[in-house]
């Protein structure tokens, strides 16, 4: 008997009310990191993943829908339904 064992990726939402929020603020919003700072230096290092690909632009704007990967961690970008 074979077993597939499918590890179950936790996602954390960054809800928003705007059209888009910038990668570098939302890594903050998510406490993801301390700093604008330490934002600026992992995503310019390439540390961080947008829609499964390296994204070194720390202004990339990012919509509903949008998956920022970070630290073995990943938030989904939703709208506020308000």
């Amino acid at each position: 008997m074979k077993v597939k064992v499918t590890k179950k990726e936790n996602v954390t939402p960054i809800v928003i009310d705007t059209e888009f929020i910038k990668l570098d603020s939302a890594l903050k919003y998510a406490n993801a990191v301390e700093s604008g700072g330490m934002a600026k230096m992992i995503i310019q290092d390439g540390q961080v993943k947008v829609n499964g690909e390296v994204c070194t632009m720390r202004g990339k704007k990012l919509r509903p829908g949008d998956q920022v990967c970070f630290n073995g961690c990943t938030y989904l970008v939703c709208a506020n339904e308000a």
